[in-house]
């Protein structure tokens, strides 16, 4: 069984048992998140399209909060003696899809 999820507006494409990073949520590591916003789902031959959404539930565990690789930011502007270097660490979630529950 796997879906496309929606989850703060990116997709992601889970089965169960996958680990993935997501944008930083609010829950504490430990916790159990629900999302209900399944594009897709395909369970071996049945598939299903949600206009816009499919009825069901991917339930999951959050497993940790981290950052992610730093990104250098450099400016730069040509003879002027303007030079600005930044770094950045976007901020993410790691969780554990736990079940794909479908509602009929």
């Amino acid at each position: 069984m796997e879906a496309i999820v929606e989850i703060q507006g990116f997709q992601f494409r889970v089965h169960p048992d996958d680990t993935i990073f997501v944008p930083r949520l609010q829950e504490e590591p430990g916790s159990t998140v629900e999302f209900d916003r399944i594009l897709y789902l395909r369970d071996g031959e049945k598939i299903a399209v949600g206009t816009p959404y499919v009825s069901g539930t991917v339930k999951a565990t959050v497993v940790e909060h981290g950052k992610g690789e730093k990104v250098i930011v450099f400016k730069k502007k040509r003879r002027k003696g303007y030079r600005v270097k930044n770094g950045h660490r976007q901020p993410y979630t790691q969780i554990k899809i736990e079940s794909i529950e479908v509602s009929q």
